[in-house]
């Protein structure tokens, strides 16, 4: 079968999830795909092409709604990102380092749909383009928290070694005389439904946008 960039994309977007962006290199990239190093420049130009293309595959696996109101489709399209990078949180990883853009035209689509409901709203410019980033912070926070918080932790720090694991750490840390906001709030802390806590956030955002365009 005749490989093609976005299998190569594909291959590599597997490869990094399993071994983190470290782990991804040409070779073993190439050999992943059955070829030659060397071939893989036929469909990438570089590293930095690649991880871009990866990060460009998740934003384009994002379907985009159809008409309807605008909370709708913003809801729509923050919750299918959210989705996307929740199988792919080592893409959220490259894009806060801005180690990988998403340079394609799938991408580009996403985003303008994001403009598009936003400015319907009947937000300006400058609001539609803080809303933007308010929704994308919204969801790299979220799946940050799902994978590296309290509860996890990112692929490339379990192999370190701890004295003493974070979550007993805080248990014996946070006491009622010393921190009693934190220890009461704690048991609920450590057993966050992240999904229900991102529907909860984005509520609060979407709220917070049409609040301000009334």
């Amino acid at each position: 079968m005749a490989l093609s960039r976005e299998k190569v994309l594909d291959a590599a977007l597997r490869l990094a999830g399993e071994h983190g962006l470290a782990g991804l290199s040409m070779r073993k990239l190439a050999a992943d795909v059955g070829v030659e190093a060397m071939s893989l420049y036929n469909h990438v130009a570089n590293k930095g092409d690649l991880l871009d293309g990866l990060t460009a595959r998740v934003f384009e696996s994002v379907p985009l709604p159809g008409p309807g109101p605008w909370d709708e489709r913003l809801r729509a399209l923050t919750h299918g990102l959210y989705t996307a990078f929740s199988r792919h949180p080592v893409v959220v990883r490259a894009l806060a380092t801005d180690a990988a853009n998403p340079r394609s035209a799938g991408a580009l689509k996403f985003i303008d749909a994001m403009f598009s409901a936003l400015l319907d709203a009947g937000l300006d410019e400058r609001g539609a383009a803080r809303g933007y980033r308010s929704l994308i912070g919204l969801v790299f926070g979220a799946v940050l928290t799902e994978t590296v918080g309290l509860s996890g932790a990112a692929p490339e720090a379990t192999e370190l070694e701890r004295a003493e694991p974070v979550v007993a750490w805080f248990q014996r840390s946070v006491t009622a005389d010393g921190l009693p906001s934190l220890h009461r709030a704690l048991p609920s802390l450590m057993e966050g439904d992240c999904l229900r806590d991102f529907e909860f956030q984005l509520d609060l955002v979407i709220g917070g946008l049409r609040a301000s365009v009334r």
